[in-house]
């Protein structure tokens, strides 16, 4: 299984698929992510009118394995616990509604 993510944030992108309509974060084949990450490259290039820049998603995300990605790319990032204010680390790609640091978390 392959993911892609974002080089900068190391954040996994969903890529949204409207026929049918289906959220995909996995891809069984890394010639499947490659051209999943093709086809998002298209629909900014024809949103943005652009053609032969440098800039997008085939420029700024990035494809790994999944156990590659959890091992050595993924970032922690330092969060406060909002009822006892201790800090403590989490995954960038976890939800706000199963973080202790914000109020969804704790509303349940």
């Amino acid at each position: 299984m392959y993911v892609i993510y974002d080089q900068a944030t190391t954040k996994i992108i969903e890529n949204v698929r409207y026929r049918p309509y289906r959220v995909t974060r996995h891809y069984k084949t890394m010639a499947a992510a490659l051209a999943a990450r093709t086809r998002m490259q298209r629909r900014y290039e024809d949103e943005n009118g652009l053609r032969s820049a440098d800039t997008g998603p085939l420029y700024d995300y990035g494809i790994a394995e999944v156990n590659h990605y959890h091992k050595r790319i993924e970032r922690q990032v330092k969060r406060v616990n909002m009822m006892s204010g201790k800090e403590y680390y989490e995954s960038v790609n976890t939800p706000n509604y199963c973080s202790p640091s914000s109020e969804a978390y704790w509303s349940m």
